[in-house]
């Protein structure tokens, strides 16, 4: 039931209601409203849609015609019960009733009384109940009177500002003498939410309620004030908007007749020489003086002359023709990365290569790039060391997150607001053809409803295509050839096969701890001094005391986290110095851990391996190698296997693979046949928040098993990692570097590998050769019987020596 417009009662149906309602019976149906709320001597039209509702009218008309008419306190039910209604309601008469074709009701109502709930009487077909009348209490005072002339005041000077009001309804209120009638027409007529409305309703004391409704008005006069008063500026300013065109269009005149011509005019031909001193190629030169003379015929203040403005501007503004001489000496590239990144030598050797290759060419172009790593370990700057050493400008575009195709290809002019895509905008920016482009995160691009970027990036990236690049907002060919593309990504696993056949990949691996040591006295120590106001005279860190950040404060692959702990000891030198010490601050170890707390890693290594059931193995990450425990536990039970960890198909596979192997082995592990019918079996992999997956802890489990079994622990210093098979054979796994990295850092001094990965030793730093010794296996015997010692039957172990990946056997 909703209301729609006022209607003003006339005298007869005035005293027809007041007939009706003079005796008011003991029990009423009840017609609840939605967002409406009917008040005595008003009369208001409701639209009546339910069933239960037009039954309920049906039977009124046919009777005494009066109903209870209750405001439901939630309009969203559909059916609302008692627990839904407000207490306090209106008595009404029914006037008027037409039926719609549609089946509703239109109805015309008369509230006459007040009335409240008492008792429940029915609630079928529809709510009947019994109610009490609720008079007014009025006592005639000098207050009420005021209080009367200033809401009939106020309500006729609302009429003159809203439209909806008709002017009768001031004349209305001016004549009306009874207080409680003129609160009723006031609220009646006024849009005011439903809550307000009942709140008036329910106040007996009708003085009470005229200063209800007298505050009401003066909050919706000041709105209304307000409103007219942003009417009066808006049709100001539009009246001034007119006067400047009228006064633009007799400059023009005035400017024509003293031959000093139109600016428009002028801003043209501003363009007509720019495309013409523009050694353009033929189809851009066609496209832009056919746009031109498209903008010449536009008027200015037509919407589509911005548009072609704005493209033309893009068009004058590319580099279309101009490039860089690429000055490649070998020597100068030398100095320059060895100047700018610390070891990385084979690194720089390929980029030396390269450069080779290039300068044998003539064009340093064509190859793309692509610096694989964990974060921190210098990628992004060795495109600004690139970019120094051939002397060209350097651009950076990041599409890590980026979803829309648009970025990269751009949008269609029929878009407003349209741009060409990032790869025209960052070759405008470099005001070159030839820059070094380096594009960041390629392996965290997504791909949703807009389109697949990595797809638009098939064209970028492939030197037979980009040739004739055409970006969707230009819709002309871009020759993109000549651009040195170089791209980072922190894994390779999520980049498209045909994106990463495009390109060369130069994977960055760790840093170990001699060359973090090395990094930071010769990059970030000086970095930080300078960036906290401090001098290397004046600020001095020990070696010791950067060893104990990089062990016992960091454990990354690359330099970030080492940097932000070597800015917070400069902070608190910083300090100290500005507190008026005039010394030289030592940083020493001492120092190191007062200023930095207690140390944030420990070897947790041998804590952790301490129980039965718990191995040690390695694992790769786009963050870098780490180090993974594999804890397995047995209860009584019937043989069953959990997994738990977070781990993917794979990883899962390889647990049940090695489960496969022990219980086919347990009378060589002296375990009786029946131990495993009798046990359930819960493998678990911690940081079960984290996704794993791969099947180089295949090994690993089956050696938490054996161990969990056996009642023995796996040795605390050793790590290992190979895929099993059902047959026990130990197989090759890739991330060889990043694990034997990430198991120097945790201090873990023997590595557990398959023999097929013996060459991948080769790749290793010296200083991990040095530290941690290398056992060479082919079958998961050989395995235990590094990890135990004591199992008969074990093949001999190898380790390789500093220089060779094959050395003397250790049993």
């Amino acid at each position: 039931m909703t209301e729609s417009d006022l209607v003003v009662v006339s005298p007869e149906e005035q005293q027809q209601a007041e007939e009706l309602g003079e005796e008011l019976p003991a029990t009423l149906p009840v017609l609840p409203l939605k967002e409406t709320v009917v008040f005595p001597e008003s009369m208001t039209p409701l639209a009546i849609g339910q069933e239960r509702s037009i039954r309920l009218i049906d039977d009124v008309v046919g009777e005494d015609r009066l109903l209870a008419l209750v405001t439901v306190r939630n309009p969203e039910i559909e059916a609302p019960g008692w627990d839904d209604l407000y207490e306090v309601g209106t008595a009404a008469v029914v006037h008027k009733m037409i039926r719609v074709p549609d089946g509703t009701l239109r109805v015309l109502v008369q509230g006459v009384r007040r009335i409240r709930i008492e008792r429940h009487v029915s609630d079928d077909p529809y709510l009947v109940g019994e109610f009490v009348e609720l008079p007014d209490h009025i006592e005639p005072t000098k207050e009420l009177e005021a209080l009367t002339r200033n809401v009939q005041n106020l309500f006729g000077r609302i009429i003159a500002l809203v439209p909806y009001l008709p002017e009768e309804l001031q004349l209305a209120a001016a004549n009306v003498d009874d207080a409680s009638a003129l609160a009723s027409l006031v609220a009646s007529t006024l849009r005011l939410k439903t809550d307000e409305k009942q709140k008036l309703l329910e106040l007996v004391d009708v003085e009470e309620r005229l200063r209800e409704v007298s505050r009401i008005l003066n909050r919706e006069l000041e709105v209304f004030e307000l409103g007219t008063k942003i009417q009066s500026q808006v049709q100001s300013e539009m009246e001034k908007g007119q006067r400047e065109f009228f006064l633009r269009q007799q400059m023009k005149a005035i400017q024509t007749e003293l031959g000093e011509g139109d600016p428009e005019q002028a801003e043209l031909e501003e363009l007509r020489e720019r495309i013409e001193s523009l050694d353009l190629p033929e189809e851009v030169e066609k496209a832009a003086r056919r746009e031109l003379a498209r903008l010449d015929r536009l008027p200015p203040a037509a919407a589509e002359y911005g548009v072609i403005r704005t493209y033309l501007d893009w068009i004058v503004t590319l580099p279309w023709n101009t490039t860089t001489e690429d000055k490649i000496d070998l020597q100068h590239a030398r100095e320059v990365l060895d100047a700018d990144h610390f070891d990385l030598d084979k690194v720089k050797d390929r980029i030396i290569e390269f450069l080779a290759v290039s300068k044998l060419r003539g064009d340093a172009s064509g190859q793309i790039l692509c610096f694989v790593g964990p974060p921190g370990v210098g990628k992004t700057s060795l495109g600004h060391s690139i970019a120094r050493t051939l002397g060209r400008t350097f651009a950076r575009l990041s599409v890590g997150g980026v979803r829309d195709e648009a970025e990269i290809r751009g949008h269609r002019r029929t878009y407003i607001g349209a741009l060409p895509g990032s790869i025209i905008r960052a070759l405008r920016d470099a005001e070159s053809m030839n820059p070094v482009l380096l594009i960041d995160e390629l392996d965290k691009m997504g791909a949703d409803f807009r389109g697949d970027p990595a797809s638009a990036m098939l064209e970028v990236l492939d030197p037979e295509q980009n040739r004739t690049f055409r970006d969707h907002y230009l819709d002309l060919p871009f020759d993109l050839s000549k651009v040195l593309f170089i791209c980072t990504a922190n894994t390779t696993d999520t980049i498209p096969g045909p994106l990463l056949d495009r390109m060369d990949v130069i994977s960055l691996s760790g840093y170990t701890e001699n060359e973090k040591l090395g990094i930071a006295k010769r990059y970030l120590v000086p970095k930080q001094v300078e960036a906290h106001g401090l001098t290397l005279e004046g600020l001095m860190i020990s070696d010791k005391a950067l060893r104990l950040v990089i062990r016992e404060y960091t454990r990354e692959a690359g330099v970030r986290g080492l940097e932000r702990r070597i800015a917070d000891l400069c902070r608190k030198a910083a300090r100290k110095v500005a507190e008026g010490y005039d010394g030289k601050v030592r940083i020493d170890e001492r120092r190191v851990r007062a200023w930095l707390g207690a140390r944030r890693y420990s070897g947790e290594v041998r804590r952790r391996v301490s129980t039965p059931g718990v191995a040690t193995g390695l694992a790769y990450t786009p963050a870098g190698g780490d180090v993974l425990f594999i804890e397995a536990q047995a209860f009584a039970g019937k043989g069953r296997l959990t997994i738990t960890g977070q781990l993917g198909e794979v990883m899962q596979e390889s647990a049940q693979a090695a489960l496969s192997w022990v219980r086919s082995h347990t009378e060589e592990l002296g375990v009786p046949p029946s131990w495993f019918a009798e046990h359930d079996i819960h493998i678990h992999v911690p940081a079960g928040a984290v996704p794993k997956d791969g099947p180089s802890a295949g090994v690993t489990m089956a050696t938490a098993l054996a161990s969990l079994v056996r009642g023995t622990p796996v040795s605390a210093d050793l790590g290992m990692t190979g895929e099993l098979t059902l047959t026990g054979q130990v197989l090759a796994i890739g991330g060889l570097r990043e694990k034997v990295l990430a198991a120097q850092r945790a201090g873990l001094k023997r590595v557990v590998l398959p023999h097929e990965n013996a060459d991948d030793l080769e790749d290793l730093p010296a200083e991990t050769k040095h530290e941690i010794e290398f056992i060479l296996v082919d079958s998961i015997e050989e395995v235990l019987a590094v990890a135990f010692d004591d199992i008969s039957g074990a093949t001999h172990v190898r380790a390789p020596a500093a220089a060779a990946a094959a050395a003397k056997p250790r049993r």
